[in-house]
Order: structure tokens, then sequence, then C-alpha cells
């Protein structure tokens, strides 16, 4: 049997080379504020995979993605395991694009801290007397950087994008910048709603984009997973403070509170946490979580 080691290891992801295709297995790492947490979450691995794969299929009329299958009969033997059961999804090979694409439907988060100070986000001005949590009057755009491991996602403007592509892809980085960007948008306009007749909020989340070996745009890493969005319940939903949350907000509200835990979470946050994911899931997708 021919066996792997992972060509990169991500803060919750690792990727590995399987010739013409890449497999991308989800651990049970958690990540918040660009630090990866002492603690696994059981089965959170398996639940981020799933998730995905049902928001890559809901939007294949979008845009094209770079899954092929996460059943690991379709992989090497290498990945026919419990190891890899339900957590691997292989994927066509892409060449990624530098950016994370930010879209932010409410204001919350850093983009609330933000607003307080300047009543802008990301240099987007907003109107004045916006609440904590409220709803936009429009979707906003906010890209940024992608940090290696240890490092931070540096907030950047859209002329910035640009800039960076165009470095990259001279005479297309301004024309990648713009798909991604109304690609991104139009992504989560559909999801946002379609999440919210599920009772489930999207107040935010990030996208990555790469190209495939044609040159065309093709959505590629995790979409509308607990890890890379913010998920509010419906019920209950008020503007001017903090709301519940389906995702890991729960862990960073604990980071938060909690400074000297050397982030190391106690049992019941960790449960708290894998409870809340598969609530999400069960809500948006119908069926309750079973990795098969």
């Amino acid at each position: 049997m021919q066996e792997f080691t992972p060509i990169k290891e991500g803060k919750v992801r690792e990727v590995y080379d399987v010739g013409d295709n890449l497999i991308i297995a989800a651990t049970d790492r958690i990540s918040a504020f660009d630090v990866i947490l002492k603690n696994k979450i059981n089965e959170k691995g398996a639940i981020l995979t799933k998730m995905s794969a049902f928001w890559f299929d809901f939007t294949s009329d979008v845009v094209k993605n770079h899954m092929i299958s996460t059943n690991t009969d379709d992989m090497p033997e290498f990945f026919r395991n419990d190891r890899f059961k339900g957590r691997a999804m292989l994927c066509k090979k892409l060449e990624m694009l530098p950016i994370e694409c930010i879209v932010r439907g409410y204001i919350t988060g850093s983009g609330w801290a933000s607003y307080k100070e300047s009543s802008s986000v990301c240099g987007i001005k907003l109107p004045e007397g916006l609440k904590e949590s409220q709803v936009l009057p429009e979707v906003i755009y906010t890209p940024s950087t992608k940090a290696e491991i240890g490092d931070h996602d540096e907030n950047i403007s859209f002329e910035k994008s640009a800039e960076i592509l165009e470095k990259q892809f001279p005479g297309k980085g301004r024309e990648y910048a713009g798909k991604i960007r109304d690609l991104t948008i139009a992504l989560y306009k559909k999801c946002a709603d379609y999440a919210l007749s599920k009772g489930i909020i999207i107040a935010d989340t990030k996208f990555e984009f790469g190209l495939d070996e044609n040159g065309e745009v093709v959505l590629g890493d995790e979409m509308l997973t607990p890890d890379s969005s913010r998920f509010w319940p419906s019920e209950g939903y008020e503007a001017g403070k903090s709301q519940p949350s389906f995702d890991k907000q729960y862990v960073r509200d604990y980071l938060k509170a909690n400074p000297d835990c050397d982030y190391l979470l106690p049992d019941d946050v960790v449960n708290k946490t894998v409870d809340k994911y598969k609530e999400a899931y069960l809500m948006l997708t119908g069926k309750e979580f079973i990795n098969e």
C-alpha cells in the first residue's frame, strides 16, 4: 500500500497530493484568534466535511467547485480507514488565489469594533447609528490576505486585492479580483437566504477560490462551515447585542473571558461546541449528523 504524507498542513486541514488530484482531510483541531487550541473537538472534522459537501452541491449552479467525492472508496487505499472516514474530500487541483474573500451581511465581531471607532469597516463607510449585530443596508465585501500559521490575516481593500492578484497574474489580476468579489456576494446571498428559511442567520463568512487548468475561477477550500462563518439562530434575534451562536464564537467568547486558560478548553465547552455544530448541520440539511 502506498503511504502518503501531507504536502501542507493548515490550522485545521491536511492536504495530500494523490497525483492528478488532492485529498483535503479536516481534522478535529480547532483554531481561534489564529491559534490552534490544545483540545480537539470530537467529530468536528467529519461535520465540516459533510457541511462543505452540502453547500458545494447547493451552489454548483453559481460557480464550479473543487469537490469530486467524499467517499473514501474513491481514494487510494491509504485513506480507506477510520482516520479519514467522513473527513476526507477528493478535490481537483487548483492554483489558489492568495485572497480570503470575506463577506458581511451583519455588523459583528471585528467589524463592530471597527465601526464603533470610525463608522466604517475595512475602509467602507457605513451609515451612522447602526447597532451591534444589525443587518447591513447592503452586503459588504472585505477581503484579507492569507496568513501563515501563527500570523494574523490582514484586512485589505478591494483595490489592494487587485494589486496583489495583478502581481501574480499580470494583465488578469483586476479581472480575477472583480470575479471573486462578485461570486462571493452571489454565493453569500443565495446561501444566506436559504439558511434563513431554515432558522439560521449567516452573519458573515469567507470563501477561497483558485484557478483550474483552463484559468477558470473555481470555488475551493471549505464552504459555510461553523469554522469559516458566524451562524446565529433566527429565533430570538434582536439587534443591539451579541447573539447566541452555532459556530466557534462560543469558543472565542470563552477564551476572551478566560485569558489565562492557555488555549485549553474545559470539557463542557468542548461538548457544547460539537453539539452546536451538529445542531446547525441538522437545521441546514434536515438530517441528523452521522459519520458514514
